[in-house]
């Protein structure tokens, strides 16, 4: 095994490596931890990796892994989940029509961004997956280690949770977003 053969191959992939572990972690130390970990497990287990495969698919699986498994992970993943009848969908204060259309479109993005935050972990992954990083359905089936079918239902209630919290009005109680806990995966 030819650890310049590795770099060459895997390095091009650090940049959307990080930003889906950022997403994940919520915190840049922890996600370049986790890149760094993740980069590590690979190179030692680039002897089984198969010369023909999806690289990308198994560099992503192996951050998964190593993203489930740390204490960050497990946190996230064993939340205790509310029904959705229960969760009251807050959003961020509504911006002023103002001239400034620059400033008017970085609020956009900032809402859709801690919009997406809200959004339960198991769902908002496999929304980035497909819409940041363009993997396949197939492709994110492997990351996850789940069935397509599931990629395609998680896929679908990520996208009506997001524009749920999208459409959904000011309330005088917050100002802020609302995490939104499912129940179960």
């Amino acid at each position: 095994m030819d650890p310049e053969f590795f770099e060459a191959i895997a390095m091009p992939l650090f940049d959307q490596l990080y930003n889906f572990a950022h997403w994940l972690t919520g915190d840049r130390s922890d996600a370049e931890d986790l890149v760094q970990e993740t980069y590590s497990k690979a190179l030692k287990g680039f002897r089984s990796f198969q010369e023909g495969t999806n690289l990308r698919a198994w560099m992503y699986r192996i951050l998964h892994n190593s993203f489930l498994t740390s204490r960050t992970g497990l946190r996230a993943h064993n939340l205790s989940y509310l029904d959705d009848e229960e969760v009251d969908i807050g959003c961020l204060t509504a911006h002023s029509v103002t001239p400034e259309l620059l400033l008017l479109q970085e609020e956009g993005r900032q809402t859709v961004m801690d919009a997406l935050a809200c959004v339960p972990l198991h769902y908002r992954e496999v929304l980035l997956l497909c819409e940041a990083e363009e993997m396949s359905y197939k492709e994110i089936a492997q990351v996850l280690g789940v069935p397509i079918g599931t990629v395609m239902s998680r896929l679908a209630r990520a996208r009506k949770l997001l524009r749920e919290l999208l459409a959904a009005k000011p309330t005088e109680k917050s100002s802020q977003w609302t995490v939104i806990k499912t129940p179960g995966r």
